[in-house]
């Protein structure tokens, strides 16, 4: 028996459904796959051997354009990242900061939204000197003196 197009968009159709079932995000590459083998079926008789092989050839290449494009191990979100946006930026401390003690940093222009910081440091700074950013650990930015 040789499949007909429409066979292969009903598969295409079924397994883009699927997707919604299982949610991996690999069957809807799949049924992008049948869904072009069909439109090629439609236009050129090709045997079933070819239709498998384009098919499956197809749907591995949606597969790995996916992972190639949009990387899995990279981070979606920039949380915890931004230590090196935010370090060596300057700032003057508007409370005092000591070893075990909270502090606060304000900036000229606003740093990851916000142009007030709560800081620590590993040594003790008066209020109304500049400091540096060192760190960020946690929410809270480690300055040292500038």
């Amino acid at each position: 028996m040789q499949p007909e197009w429409w066979h292969w968009a009903v598969a295409g159709i079924v397994l883009i459904l699927a997707e919604l079932a299982v949610p991996a995000f690999v069957l809807v590459w799949f049924g992008l796959g049948a869904l072009l083998v069909a439109l090629v079926v439609a236009l050129a008789a090709i045997g079933l051997t070819a239709q498998l092989a384009v098919w499956l050839v197809v749907s591995l290449a949606f597969v790995a354009l996916w992972f190639k494009v949009f990387k899995p191990e990279s981070h979606k979100t920039r949380i915890g990242m931004s230590d090196s946006d935010v370090t060596g930026e300057i700032g003057l401390l508007a409370r005092d900061v000591a070893p075990f003690e909270k502090g606060e940093v304000r900036f000229q222009k606003p740093i990851l939204g916000t142009d007030s910081w709560p800081c620590i440091a590993d040594e003790a700074i008066k209020a109304g000197e500049r400091v540096k950013v060192v760190d960020v650990e946690g929410s809270f930015l480690k300055v040292a003196k500038a």
